[in-house]
């Protein structure tokens, strides 16, 4: 029974340290990932700054990177944390590694000293040949063989949980070195946090001297953001109605040959029935052709590539390789201006001046635009999903043209020494046009 309880705390001990040791590693890829956010970013406000006049693009950066900090610094919190918690652990091990080299010290002392006091050059010999008979004298030797082979173990024994105190002593010290370095990242993240905010409230107290021009400023971005989002309905709306008639098309053809094939029918029915005056036939009255909403209906091959879409949510790879998300999906609140929202259809990506944008998914190129205000618009169908790609200066693809994943299909335009990419995802259902959320169904 004791046995039995001693190997389910073992298994309980080693279950609870593996799940620390995924808890670390899974803190440290978060670490990594928001790391790499705040490198984008800083690289992304250096460009910014050239320009003389700072800008509400610069603003959300700069939130951003605060944003991004303050998760790092939380971040950092919970590693020091799980440290704390492993060297806890790893001292308790040690612990008890010592008790149990001490009691097995304690055996090996009274193996030792019951040899010492039973030496005797031949004491062994004449302990096996006192045996009674034969029998007994291979027991006696095995009895001897046997606690030579304990005293043997019992000494690896001790030698294997001294590396073992000496492993983790060295784990301790390994923990407690990066805990020491992981506090000193944090300070610094601190600081930077402090002088982002700095920066955060400079830029804030200008644009409030400037609130008319701001909102002069945010009349004309939203007019030009209704604009783009009637074009992109049209165009959508456009390529359903081709898609329709393009199949009615198709029925009409199929239903004109089988009318033909139902009148060379009839006529031979009623060659058989002038062969044969007994027999009367009944004209038949075709009914007029009811009239159709406009439905977009997919095809086998659309469907497979929607559910192919669908199955990638949360894994699609981003429209440009790198950026930071300026401004959100829906409802935005305006950095500046009390009790202002700005409503975005899609995400504003700001990128590297004059980025390369690509396709997010493999498709068909169905309509190639240029929006005063937006630049170029490209829209991809995915089955009956829809990508739209805007505020491109030129673009690498045409009507018609299939891509594939990460395919470049332009380039952005430049303006304040960045670029900013607004990306749409659109589903068609029935005679519907919805707009999806993309930060949902782009990558971490």
């Amino acid at each position: 029974m004791k046995n039995v309880i001693k190997i389910l705390f073992v298994s309980i001990f080693l279950c609870h340290s593996a799940v620390l040791a995924q808890t670390s590693d899974k803190l440290k890829k978060e670490q990594q990932r928001l790391e790499k956010k705040i490198k984008n970013t800083k690289s992304l406000l250096k460009k910014t700054k050239s320009n003389s006049e700072e800008s509400l693009n610069e603003l959300r950066l700069i939130d951003n990177q605060i944003k991004f900090r303050e998760e790092l610094v939380m971040n950092f919190d919970n590693q020091v944390r799980s440290a704390e918690v492993r060297i806890k652990q790893k001292d308790s091990e040690v612990e008890d590694l010592h008790e149990r080299i001490a009691k097995l010290k304690g055996q090996y002392r009274k193996l030792l000293l019951y040899a010492y006091k039973h030496r005797n050059k031949f004491g062994k010999m004449m302990f096996v040949f006192s045996s009674t008979d034969y029998h007994e004298a291979i027991k006696r030797k095995g009895y001897l063989e046997n606690i030579a082979d304990i005293q043997k173990k019992q000494f690896n024994i001790i030698r294997q949980h001294q590396k073992l105190i000496i492993d983790q002593i060295s784990e301790i010290r390994k923990d407690r070195n990066y805990k020491v370095l992981v506090l000193e990242e944090k300070k610094t993240e601190k600081s930077a946090i402090e002088k982002d905010k700095k920066k955060q409230e400079h830029i804030y107290n200008k644009f409030r001297q400037e609130e008319g021009k701001l909102v002069t400023q945010l009349k004309e971005d939203e007019r030009k953001k209704e604009l783009l989002k009637q074009q992109i309905s049209a165009a959508i709306q456009k390529e359903i109605q081709l898609a329709e008639e393009k199949r009615r098309k198709a029925e009409a053809a199929a239903a004109a040959v089988k009318k033909k094939a139902a009148a060379a029918a009839a006529s031979a029915a009623a060659a058989a029935a002038s062969s044969n005056p007994g027999t009367t036939t009944t004209p038949k009255v075709e009914a007029a052709p009811e009239k159709k909403e406009i439905v977009y209906t997919e095809t086998k091959e659309s469907a497979a590539l929607s559910k192919s879409f669908e199955g990638n949510k949360g894994k699609l790879p981003w429209p440009v390789d790198k950026g930071s998300i300026t401004e959100g999906f829906g409802r935005n609140v305006h950095p500046t201006l009390d009790n202002v929202y700005t409503n975005n259809n899609g995400i504003d990506i700001t990128a590297p001046k004059g980025y390369q944008v690509r396709a997010v998914f493999e498709g068909e190129v169905t309509s190639v635009l240029n929006i005063p205000g937006a630049g170029k618009v490209v829209i991809i169908k995915h089955g009956n999903y829809r990508t739209v790609y805007s505020n491109l200066q030129d673009t690498y693809v045409k009507i018609g043209s299939k891509v594939s994943t990460k395919q470049s299909i332009g380039i952005l335009l430049v303006k304040e020494g960045t670029s900013v990419a607004h990306f749409e995802i659109h589903q068609v259902i029935g005679t519907a046009v919805q707009c999806l959320n993309p930060s949902l169904w782009v990558s971490r």
